[in-house]
């Protein structure tokens, strides 16, 4: 069997080529050649870019087996993220590969502003001993305003922490406790402006954030104020900040980013105590190898048809640790009911009961639906293109949550109605430390059954002699049973078995099993993926 195809059309750290070549054919191409580009696509998999290749729908329509595409990087500026998704492609970034490294730059444009650090190196390589000129100022005792208490945020907090610097920040979507825990004091914006010694922009690029600090704002600083951004240009006016260093009302800046990039030349770049890099924040080895090995593994976890943590286009977000190991149960949950169901139904319902509600379960509805999918349609199933399968189907999807689970601690069941109103339905749960996996319903009968690779469930009248003449057929046809499960209505009244069982029961001893016991419903699940 030929092994999926890895396009690569961007530099990516050898790491990461490393962490894909076990498993993938790895190809290469210049993403910036569109002639090369899209006839490349047509085959492959999965395509890892960095900023310089435009990933677009036409790129999309060229690449039909794609399944998903990688940015090795934080940004997605060169990816259609909305196109993405109509297609079914996941998308996915490393949004941790460079938080170390662009709060350690913002730090270092602060501590190169407050001492004219590269002023005092240009003067000395120019022969020019002027001490008293590039007079700075300490950091200890100071007041630093955090603008966005985001990962990169946060890091700058702590480790400005380390200078005895008294910190304040402003995010309106970080409580208080939790900055409390941290050791920052939340502020309104109007304070942080008038009490900061310093200011460090830590904020993403949205339509509220462009020219957040503007002339107004310029106006209510201290006039010994120092301002760094290393987070994104336009977030501060470089027009309203170049007046306020012309008029003395800013002392310095440290910029990294710029609202118009590459910038070359500034009206900022004419004085003297403003610093500036060419948006290096994400420039280190480490950072480069960390976007590279990141992306791998999300390419090999996608293309295994795994949850991907950092895919930006599939519901749910990030999963809490308490969710996670509940993802392969959803999903072979999902696998029963349409092995049980015998097809797709008009409305599925996942229903999630117990502790675990206190966290974002949409998760686990992406993967059941990924499950009830996955025996049903010849392309691979993915938790992006779940909910585009059950939309073109018609099939109507909700999630209900409570936290009320009289019997279990937390219960996952994934219940449906089919068009001729018939309800099926299965519920599992995770029980002890080592979290075991257990179906504890079907179809409204209480069980208690391990999932196994090979299960099989027939649903007849309750009487005597049921339970001996499947254990014959399936003996005469060298098929042992690990366990055996009954459950039923009442004496006489519906019963159901559910059955694990060694190897495969093929569909022709299904039937006479089916007939011989005059069962309603016979079905069989196979999670091995074989018929």
């Amino acid at each position: 069997m030929s092994k999926p195809v890895v396009l690569v059309a961007e530099e990516l750290s050898p790491a990461g080529i490393e962490l894909l070549a076990a498993d993938f054919d790895v190809r290469h191409v210049d993403g910036s050649d569109r002639s090369a580009l899209l006839p490349a696509v047509a085959e492959v998999d999965a395509l890892i870019v960095r900023s310089a290749t435009k990933v677009n729908a036409e790129v999309f329509e060229h690449a039909k087996k794609l399944r998903v595409v990688a940015r090795a990087g934080v940004g997605l500026d060169n990816v259609d993220v909305e196109a993405a998704t109509k297609a079914g492609v996941m998308v996915v970034n490393a949004p941790t590969s460079n938080i170390v490294t662009a709060a350690e730059h913002a730090i270092a444009l602060l501590l190169a502003t407050a001492r004219n650090v590269p002023q005092a190196h240009a003067a000395l390589k120019q022969g020019e001993w002027k001490r008293s000129k590039y007079t700075g100022v300490e950091l200890q005792g100071k007041t630093v305003g955090v603008l966005g208490l985001g990962r990169i945020g946060v890091l700058v907090a702590q480790r400005l922490a380390a200078f005895d610097m008294e910190i304040i920040a402003y995010d309106p979507y970080v409580q208080a406790a939790r900055a409390a825990q941290l050791g920052v004091k939340l502020v309104s914006l109007e304070e942080l402006l008038r009490e900061s010694d310093f200011i460090t922009v830590h904020l993403p690029k949205t339509p509220e954030t462009i020219g957040l600090i503007g002339d107004k704002e310029l106006h209510l600083v201290k006039p010994s104020v120092r301002i760094i951004n290393a987070a994104r240009g336009g977030i501060v006016d470089e027009n309203a900040l170049e007046a306020a260093l012309k008029e003395g009302r800013v002392a310095g800046a440290g910029l990294d980013v710029f609202a118009n990039e590459p910038c070359t030349d500034s009206p900022l770049f004419h004085h003297d105590n403003v610093v500036v890099t060419p948006h290096l924040g994400a420039s280190t080895h480490e950072a480069q190898e960390k976007a590279g090995t990141q992306v791998a593994r999300s390419v090999k976890l996608a293309l295994s048809g795994e949850f991907v943590p950092d895919a930006v286009n599939v519901q749910g977000g990030a999963v809490a640790e308490d969710v996670k190991p509940g993802l392969p149960l959803a999903e072979k949950l999902g696998r029963i009911f349409t092995a049980l169901a015998g097809g797709v139904p008009v409305r599925l319902e996942v229903v999630v009961r117990g502790e675990i509600t206190a966290h974002d379960v949409k998760v686990l509805e992406l993967a059941a639906l990924k499950g009830v999918f996955l025996d049903v349609v010849e392309d691979a199933v993915t938790f992006v293109n779940a909910p585009l399968l059950a939309r073109d189907r018609g099939v109507e999807v909700t999630l209900t949550t409570t936290e009320d689970s009289p019997d279990w601690r937390n219960v996952v069941q994934v219940k449906g109605t089919m068009t001729d109103g018939t309800v099926v339905s299965v519920s599992g749960t995770l029980t002890g430390p080592k979290h075991i996996e257990r179906i504890v319903e079907i179809n409204g009968y209480d069980m208690e059954l391990v999932p196994a690779e090979h299960m099989a469930f027939f649903s007849y009248t309750d009487r005597p002699g049921i339970v001996g003449v499947v254990g014959r057929l399936l003996g005469d046809a060298q098929i042992n049973i690990a366990s055996m499960q009954v459950g039923r209505s009442s004496k006489g009244g519906k019963a159901l078995i559910a059955l694990t069982v060694d190897s495969a029961i093929g569909p022709d001893l299904l039937e006479t099993i089916r007939t011989e016991i005059g069962a309603d419903m016979g079905r069989r699940v196979d999670l091995d993926g074989n018929d």
